[in-house]
């Protein structure tokens, strides 16, 4: 039986695999962008995001970046993520120059140069792909100014049954088939519904920030088909 690590450790170069076909396949999900934009809107960036330095998080293919640059196009942005096959895909798109990539796992950003203070931090589809999410979090609350928020947009459906259902009947319908369509491989897709399903429901998520010292923890969902299974989950760290 492999270990939580050892399953995760894998997670880039599943994501490298799928590259290339990630984007169309994100674009079919209707919602999708815009749920990215209402979370990053909801971490309430003031003045466009003017002298303000963000980190996004597991940046993927820059669909998150985009979200963060609509709601603060004035701020520094600094992009994330480890898999060298999505980064690809992001850096071949239009961005300010106030946008930078970095190739890291979310785990070495320091060692890559990555250092706070950061204004905020987005993390979306982000914590339920890695070994050690706590270690994560708190590496996420040093690296943030006083007061300045993360915000992590995360599936969670374990806290209803209709959200599981949903969930799990648009992967074996839609999600797994198209995506074995378009990438010729369903793994990538499997995972996904798998973890899922694995992952905190968001009251336990709550909990799990608060515990590693964020304050005024609080989650909304999104609208639509992905009610109760797509989350804003928001927390600021300590003044």
């Amino acid at each position: 039986m492999r270990t939580r690590g050892a399953h995760k450790a894998g997670v880039p170069a599943a994501f490298d695999a799928g590259a290339a076909a990630y984007d169309g396949l994100v674009d079919a999900n209707p919602g999708y962008h815009r749920h990215l934009r209402m979370s990053a809107g909801r971490m309430r960036l003031a003045n466009g995001g003017k002298g303000l330095r963000l980190l996004d998080a597991g940046c993927g293919t820059g669909a998150s970046t985009a979200a963060l640059l609509a709601v603060a196009p004035a701020a520094e942005i600094v992009a994330v993520d480890a898999s060298k096959g999505m980064l690809a895909e992001a850096t071949g798109k239009r961005w300010p120059s106030t946008v930078s990539f970095v190739h890291s796992r979310i785990e070495d950003i320091a060692e890559a140069g990555v250092t706070g203070p950061f204004d905020g931090i987005f993390a979306a589809y982000l914590l339920r792909n890695l070994a050690d999410p706590d270690a994560t979090l708190r590496e996420f609350r040093t690296l943030l100014r006083p007061g300045a928020t993360l915000a992590v947009h995360e599936y969670s459906v374990r806290d209803s049954r209709l959200a599981t259902a949903v969930w799990n009947a648009v992967c074996a319908g839609i999600i797994i088939p198209m995506g074995k369509l378009r990438s010729g491989d369903a793994g990538l897709y499997r995972y996904l519904r798998r973890s899922v399903n694995e992952f905190d429901g968001a009251q336990v998520f709550r909990k799990r920030l608060q515990d590693n010292e964020f304050v005024n923890v609080r989650s909304e969902t999104v609208p639509g088909w992905q009610r109760n299974i797509v989350h804003t989950f928001l927390g600021d760290a300590p003044s």
